[in-house]
């Protein structure tokens, strides 16, 4: 009966490990995805208003 307890916890402790960097990483990437897509919206900003700056008006 001890032996099956101990392998209880020893599984807790791992199970929470691989939580802990399972999350992490899920984290980083969720972070990663939105840097990326705040860039792309400031990105399109900058186009659209270095274009109106540098657009010869038409005649």
């Amino acid at each position: 009966m001890r032996g099956g307890w101990v392998w209880t916890i020893v599984g807790v402790i791992v199970a929470v490990v691989i939580a802990w960097f399972l999350v992490g990483a899920l984290l980083q990437l969720a972070w990663l995805i939105v840097r990326i897509g705040i860039v792309l919206v400031v990105a399109v900003i900058v186009f659209f208003a270095l274009r109106a700056v540098f657009a010869r008006p038409r005649a």
